[in-house]
């Protein structure tokens, strides 16, 4: 993803921008800007940094980036479709547009977006018909976002050097066993220094965090469509397809196959 259109969005007559990536394995560098951004994906996951949360942006989900805020994108899925809007901050917005989020789409939304796909640049009122149409788009965000689909897997990321290196161990060895004892031996800790590194520098314990990667994990090879959800839960670390299943319910609200479904499109 070429970051050369940042300084682009700064313009003031940018109260319109939009930037769209259709060729997969995006990486940007950490940055903000005066406008709030848009991220919608289609097809794969996009990870997205901010500077408290590593947050999962899954296929038909937008992830709403208010003004000011610092952070970076990557994406290593080959078939990822990024979608990028921005927005200058308007008067009297509503609430939504104030607090950093990810939602599912509904069709009527989706359609919006892609209905964009050869647009490229900054939008003004000269613009006539675009401008007014990315006005509506923006328009109807709080409301036709499908709340029912939601996407709640997103934790602290580790700044500390040596929790940055364990979670890049553990994301590399997902369908090993992994456990919190397995994991200090392997870097030569105790299993009580460990554990009270994540509980301190990631408010969480190891437990949890595995799981998410485990979950999140699971949904980018949901996408691939190369996998059976048995395969896929022993790839991340089940050994039953049952156990697997209740604990992505459990997380995401979802059956594995009801949630694939709708990340496709199907239902």
């Amino acid at each position: 993803m070429n970051d050369s259109h940042f300084q682009a969005v700064e313009d003031d007559d940018a109260e319109f921008y939009v930037y769209h990536v259709l060729t997969g394995n995006i990486t940007t560098d950490i940055h903000y800007h005066s406008s709030a951004q848009l991220v919608y994906a289609e097809g794969g996951i996009v990870h997205v940094f901010t500077d408290l949360k590593h947050w999962y942006l899954p296929a038909r989900c937008f992830m709403w980036i208010p003004a000011g805020t610092p952070h970076y994108l990557f994406s290593t899925s080959p078939k990822v479709d990024l979608y990028n809007f921005y927005f200058k901050k308007e008067k009297n917005e509503s609430g939504f547009f104030d607090e950093i989020n990810i939602y599912s789409v509904n069709e009527l939304l989706r359609e919006m977006i892609l209905y964009t796909k050869d647009w490229d640049g900054k939008i003004t009122k000269n613009d006539g018909s675009k401008y007014y149409f990315l006005k509506a788009l923006k328009g109807i965000l709080p409301e036709k976002r499908d709340k029912k689909l939601a996407f709640p897997v997103q934790h602290p990321f580790p700044k500390d050097e040596t929790l940055l290196k364990i979670a890049r161990y553990i994301h590399a060895n997902l369908e090993k066993p992994l456990t919190i004892e397995s994991t200090a031996k392997e870097f030569g800790m105790s299993t009580r220094t460990l554990s009270r590194k994540f509980k301190e520098i990631l408010g969480m314990n190891y437990v949890r965090f595995l799981r998410a990667l485990r979950i999140t994990r699971s949904l980018e090879l949901m996408l691939e469509g190369k996998y059976n959800m048995y395969e896929i839960a022993m790839m991340v670390g089940y050994n039953s397809l049952s156990s697997f299943s209740n604990i992505f319910k459990k997380v995401i609200g979802l059956a594995p196959t009801e949630y694939q479904q709708k990340l496709r499109g199907d239902r």
